[in-house]
């Protein structure tokens, strides 16, 4: 596997599935989970791809497409692949009886890959931006999820699913999300915790922070200047980042090894022995210290990051052209899919996102 030096924008830890873009992401996943459970009905996967790839597109009817930098198209899609890794390990690693089921790690992508879809603004809201979603965004994708699963042959499951996607905010405390089965509880658990990795150990993570996080939080109020009286959590990108150090501490030490158990040591699993996610978090707090003790947030941080929202999504998915000058100008003319292995051409043939 290479290191994260020679890691490529828009590409996942190992440098091979091209994040970008929902057919790759859904073919790297198919693979995974047709490995766990060769009998396992994988067409909801991909029919969950494909309405992810219409609903952060803009083109499924009744919504307006991903706005927001942040919590764009590729972050979701990395969270799914990661969530599938997660799942992968624990599934290879733990007694028969303790294992997830077909069911489970087939609704924990789903759930993994709609955890933010609240971001998205519907025709009928009044809101003029997605971030203005900010404080409520997981409640809405429970929502979401709740409406979609049903759909494609999860009803059973829709409630618990709509509790689940509280581990991946702070609407809710931990504590009062309700979920009874201890298997539910630990998909939760894995959700939650591939949230934060997928988020974690994007290439551009600091820069993303920086230009993208900061500004999703100007426009719900939690930076910025003070609003109404009351001062912003965040009132520079210079605070933001000072403080993302001790953000990651408290955030492994509460949730990640705390309340959910650990259970990224299942991707380590998956990687035969080292936790790529985990080695790539290290290496950007490395690096954020060094660029805080030199006070050069501009210089140092200059990796080139693009938000992979509804305009370029369309682009890569090939409803309009790249635009000349694009930075996803070269990551477009790369090969989009993994190969995907003959046996599992019947299962995503007819269902892969357009």
């Amino acid at each position: 596997m290479t290191s994260e030096v020679t890691r490529r924008n828009h590409y996942d830890v190992t440098d091979r599935v091209f994040l970008a873009d929902p057919r790759s992401v859904c073919a790297a996943v198919c693979e995974l989970l047709h490995g766990l459970y060769p009998s396992a009905d994988l067409r909801p996967v991909a029919q969950a791809f494909d309405q992810f790839s219409r609903l952060y597109a803009g083109t499924l009817p009744g919504y307006l497409g991903c706005e927001t930098w942040y919590h764009d198209a590729q972050h979701s899609l990395d969270c799914a692949l990661a969530m599938a890794r997660l799942m992968d390990g624990h599934e290879r690693s733990v007694p028969a009886a303790q294992r997830l089921d077909q069911r489970r790690v087939v609704v924990g992508v789903i759930a993994a890959l709609f955890h933010d879809a609240g971001y998205i603004r519907s025709a009928g809201d009044s809101q003029r931006h997605g971030a203005e979603f900010t404080l409520s965004h997981v409640r809405r994708s429970g929502d979401f999820l709740a409406h979609f699963l049903p759909t494609v042959g999860f009803a059973p499951e829709a409630r618990v699913v709509e509790q689940l996607v509280h581990y991946t905010g702070y609407e809710m405390a931990l504590d009062d999300i309700d979920v009874a089965d201890p298997l539910d509880r630990r998909l939760g658990f894995m959700l939650g915790t591939a949230d934060v990795l997928a988020q974690m150990s994007d290439r551009c993570y600091l820069e993303k922070c920086r230009d993208f996080l900061y500004a999703e939080f100007e426009i719900c109020g939690l930076a910025g200047a003070p609003r109404d009286g009351a001062r912003p959590i965040y009132s520079s990108r210079e605070e933001l980042l000072g403080r993302t150090h001790d953000f990651r501490h408290k955030l492994w030490s509460e949730r990640i090894e705390g309340h959910f158990e650990g259970v990224q040591r299942y991707a380590a699993v998956h990687f035969g022995g080292r936790n790529l996610y985990e080695d790539v978090v290290h290496s950007h707090m490395r690096r954020l210290h060094g660029v805080l003790r030199s006070g050069q947030l501009q210089q140092d941080l200059r990796r080139r990051c693009e938000a992979i929202n509804a305009e370029p999504l369309r682009a890569i998915l090939g409803m309009r052209p790249a635009e000349a000058g694009s930075a996803l100008r070269e990551a477009l003319r790369a090969p989009r899919h993994r190969r995907i292995p003959r046996r599992n051409l019947a299962l995503t043939a007819g269902y892969i996102p357009i």
